[in-house]
């Protein structure tokens, strides 16, 4: 907006320079010219009175040269009463152009080599009319012209130079209040939510950043309804939580009982870190520093000892890989923990007893890859279900598990991918991201493939 102020301003000072400029200049050449002949003329109008009273070559040649440079001058005579034609000065006119003069009997210009002449007829004491001739050279015709135009030019140039100066603060002040508004709606988009506009400069701008503090207010408003009733419907699974947990105090003891007590318990602190989460005053937008995160390695083995325990029960073959070694991944335990329970929760829930599953874990240069996979009959369209993880949920499915992993994956730059795992049923894959690069696109299959094979995985 502002560069195109500025050649808005240009353009049109230099179309009213050109229109002013031109016409200015050319009347100044025309002024010029005027000059030159009129200082002609009065050389003229001061030899007139002497050929009226005489034609005597010797007292006209002193009367010439009192007047002006006989080089510029001359006087044409012609023959009367057997006198022979007298010329006086240096001729340039040619003998025509004399001849149309002394016949018109008014002055005329003709153009020589030069310059241009002025010839002035004069009526004689003897009735003829004789020609007084001025030379005008062309310096004298463009004198001051090129200085005239010079300083037109330099005004022209002043002109442009102020436009384009005033042009670019009328740009500043527009571009300023327009640039907050775009990196408030930026801050805002990135969770910001403190973010506002100055209501400041021209009108429609003010007005905009009006509707832009009164629709963040309105966000802040609508999120912390939404925190506040996140944290209502959770705390109502308080009181059946509570009767599950009696209830399990009288299941005696066994692997059984201690493994139900043991998810009563995780379930309650779910419960709990929702609500406080929920009640938080200010979301959590700030990314995760050096250092912080968790090792994935260390979360799928404690994770996985739960969940055996369980498929023992239930006459599953589990197998787990890639967890003896420390693998570092910028998301917090609680989350991959989190993600992990969903999809293991989702192979429990969906496939029959006596299916087999498996997690592998993946360290690349940039990435780390989690893979969960089972035996099951695999999902019919992956799709579909990916939608269910954006928030749709159909099919008797809520689709929470799988939206909990894409957040997960997507909050490192990664994605999730649904395929066919070489157990012959569904194969989860979590990309999480270790450089923070852009986020892989889940339509890049040339990219995701690519980095599979660099990270080992077929």
């Amino acid at each position: 907006m502002r560069w195109a102020l500025v050649k808005v301003c240009v353009a049109v000072t230099t179309m009213v320079v050109v229109a002013f400029a031109v016409p200015l200049g050319l009347v100044i050449k025309e002024m010029a010219r005027d000059r030159a002949f009129s200082n002609a003329e009065r050389q003229a109008a001061a030899i007139a009175p002497a050929l009226s009273i005489t034609t005597d070559r010797d007292e006209l040649e002193r009367v010439v040269a009192s007047a002006g440079s006989d080089t510029q001058m001359a006087v044409h005579i012609p023959a009367a009463d057997g006198k022979a034609a007298v010329e006086i000065g240096e001729r340039r006119a040619v003998a025509k152009d004399v001849a149309m003069t002394r016949r018109l009997g008014r002055a005329s210009t003709a153009e020589v080599p030069g310059g241009s002449v002025l010839l002035q007829p004069v009526a004689l004491s003897s009735g003829e009319i004789a020609v007084i001739e001025v030379y005008v050279p062309e310096a004298e015709v463009s004198n001051g012209v090129g200085t005239a135009w010079a300083v037109l030019a330099g005004v022209g140039v002043a002109l442009l130079v102020g436009s384009v100066a005033v042009a670019d603060r009328l740009g500043v002040r527009m571009v300023q209040p327009a640039q907050r508004l775009a990196d408030s709606a930026h801050e805002l988009g990135e969770g910001k939510l403190g973010s506002r506009v100055p209501e400041e400069g021209p009108t429609e701008l003010r007005q905009a950043a009006v509707a832009f503090n009164s629709m963040a207010d309105q966000v802040v408003q609508l999120l912390a309804n939404e925190r506040e009733l996140a944290a209502d419907l959770s705390h109502r699974l308080r009181t059946p939580l509570t009767v599950l947990r009696l209830n399990t105090a009288s299941l005696g003891d066994g692997p059984a009982a201690e493994q139900t007590r043991a998810a009563v318990e995780q379930l309650e602190r779910e419960v709990d870190t929702i609500i406080r989460t929920a009640r938080e005053a200010k979301p959590q937008t700030a990314a995760i520093g050096a250092g912080a995160g968790c090792d994935a390695s260390e979360v799928v083995r404690e994770r996985m000892d739960f969940w055996s325990a369980l498929a023992e029960d239930e006459g599953r073959k589990v197998r787990v890989a890639g967890v003896d070694r420390p693998c570092r991944i910028p998301v917090a335990r609680a989350d991959l923990a989190a993600a992990l329970d969903a999809l293991l929760g989702n192979v429990f829930r969906h496939t029959p007893e006596g299916t087999a599953f498996a997690v592998d874990v993946h360290n690349a240069e940039d990435a780390v890859i989690v893979l969960v996979s089972d035996a099951g009959a695999g999902i019919v369209d992956p799709e579909v279900a990916m939608a269910r993880g954006r928030g749709s949920g159909n099919d008797g499915s809520t689709g929470l598990g799988l939206d909990i992993v894409r957040r997960l994956a997507e909050s490192t730059g990664g994605d999730v991918r649904i395929g066919s795992s070489v157990l012959g049923g569904t194969e989860v894959r979590i990309w999480i991201q270790l450089d923070g690069r852009a986020p892989v696109r889940t339509g890049h299959r040339g990219t995701v493939r690519r980095r599979r094979r660099n990270a080992g995985v077929r």
